[in-house]
């Protein structure tokens, strides 16, 4: 009985390594056949990214009737009194052309909204690499308090040069 148990134990890790190496077998043979299936365009088709692009061609919507209202040039002392170091600041607003008579007329506010925040600003805020889309978000918020909301879409920095 014993000699029939030794047997029976010496059968058993080779069905399992079998069994292992038949499932590996497979999972090769059906990852390379999914891949080519891919690959090749059977099973989304080549083509497939092309009518899409037609597509979303096709239905592109027309742009929107807009304007630009251009903000004077702004320029600012930045760190100490003494430095001689300047920010010249430029942008224009985008509007849609219904509104650009209300947004000039308003003008002189969103200048001195600007104004007082570019001022009010540290040398250390303009020098970080993430500063620019921060000030930007910032000051579009501030002008939009400013015109009333719907009115400025955007605002478009033309220049941001420390000298």
């Amino acid at each position: 009985m014993a000699e029939a148990d030794a047997a029976a134990d010496q059968q058993k890790p080779a069905r399992r390594a079998r069994g292992i190496l038949v499932g590996l077998v497979l999972a090769l043979l059906s990852g390379g056949g999914a891949f080519y299936a891919v690959y090749s365009g059977i099973l989304f088709g080549a083509d497939h990214g092309e009518h899409a692009a037609e597509e979303e061609a096709a239905e592109a919507s027309p742009i929107p009737d807009i304007a630009f209202v251009p903000i004077e040039r702004i320029v600012l002392p930045v760190g100490a009194s003494g430095s001689g170091r300047f920010l010249h600041f430029a942008s224009e607003i985008e509007v849609l052309t219904e509104h650009e008579a209300e947004v000039l007329r308003l003008r002189p506010r969103v200048i001195d909204v600007l104004h007082t925040y570019l001022r009010a600003l540290d040398s250390a805020d303009l020098s970080d690499s993430t500063a620019l889309v921060r000030l930007r978000a910032q000051m579009l918020r501030r002008v939009q308090i400013v015109l009333g909301e719907g009115r400025a879409r955007d605002l478009l920095i033309t220049e941001f040069v420390i000298n």
